[in-house]
């Protein structure tokens, strides 16, 4: 993802503390755990030819690529549904995949409908996306819908219109971007507001870049964190560190999902910080998290291969 990036010396001079937590988190979380919260920890691709010899075996061909992600992951943020609407066959080829599992996939929205032109007469296109996305079934999580950069609270009523039309009995978060709807008090109070009462979660970034994306508010007692990391660099992991004392507040209070997506400028680095945040978190938490398994070269004999646990 390249949302936010900004040079690598640059790293070192920004604050990539979290806000306080926000006085309204209250109103939202119940202030005690609930039994058995679902937590997922995911990335946004499964294919990343750079996984082959690292988590994924050796001479591992494409269309194999999610067999394997599945063992290592419980989630994906789902970013292939956004170029291109899949037909109910192709979604559930990829639910198959994960069959007994505890996995979701959680679709981002066609970018057709989002980041083309107006929300305004999108019915047929939004219409053909949830026709194929049902088909994941019970392996269906929350339904991501980004909106454009450029996409400003002077929209604010097109956009509330349109969320306002989606089905009541699917999950959605929203992820804007423009600096406005940060910046501005009574567009930021406007949109929590709506999306508490329209029970839509909005999508927490963490991007060095942007740091009014990392606005921490919670508007349903789920949480939706998309978390751009630095390819390795030092502050990725103190930056870690940071979010897994919040997620364990979190859910220390009552927070009943949690979505954690990792993302890096170079994917290719990805497992090893989740593989570092969720043996943060199993630790903290008192959880059993899966995690990638790096696959041990120096046991590779006669085309075998051997996982790292």
């Amino acid at each position: 993802m390249e949302f936010g990036r900004v040079p690598e010396n640059e790293l070192e001079h920004i604050d990539f503390s979290l806000p306080a937590e926000p006085a309204d988190n209250k109103k939202i979380l119940k202030g005690k755990p609930i039994m058995n919260p679902k937590i997922y920890f995911g990335c946004a691709k499964w294919g990343r030819t750079e996984w082959v010899g690292k988590i994924y075996p050796p001479g591992t061909k494409e269309k194999d690529f999610l067999q394997y992600y599945v063992q290592h992951y419980n989630c994906i943020e789902l970013n292939a549904t956004h170029y291109k609407i899949y037909g109910e066959k192709g979604i559930s080829n990829w639910a198959a995949k994960a069959q007994g599992k505890d996995f979701v996939f959680c679709p981002k929205m066609y970018q057709g409908i989002t980041h083309r032109g107006s929300l305004k007469g999108k019915d047929f296109l939004t219409n053909e996306f949830f026709r194929g996305i049902v088909a994941f079934g019970k392996h269906l999580g929350p339904v991501f819908v980004q909106v454009s950069d450029t996409f400003s609270p002077k929209r604010k009523e097109e956009l509330f219109t349109y969320l306002a039309s989606l089905p009541k009995d699917l999950q959605f978060f929203l992820e804007v971007r423009h600096p406005d709807w940060f910046a501005k008090e009574k567009e930021r109070e406007d949109l929590f507001n709506f999306l508490r009462g329209h029970n839509m979660g909005s999508v927490i970034t963490d991007t060095a870049g942007r740091r009014d994306c990392a606005h921490m508010r919670l508007t349903i007692p789920k949480a939706f964190i998309r978390y751009v990391g630095n390819s390795l660099h030092p502050t990725d992991y103190t930056r870690t560190n940071i979010w897994v004392s919040r997620m364990k507040y979190w859910l220390d209070h009552g927070l009943e999902e949690l979505y954690f997506f990792m993302h890096m400028h170079d994917e290719a680095t990805s497992p090893e910080l989740t593989v570092y945040l969720v043996d943060k978190m199993n630790a903290a938490c008192g959880l059993n998290l899966i995690k990638p398994k790096f696959i041990d070269k120096t046991l590779l004999t006669g085309g075998s291969q051997s996982m790292l646990f």
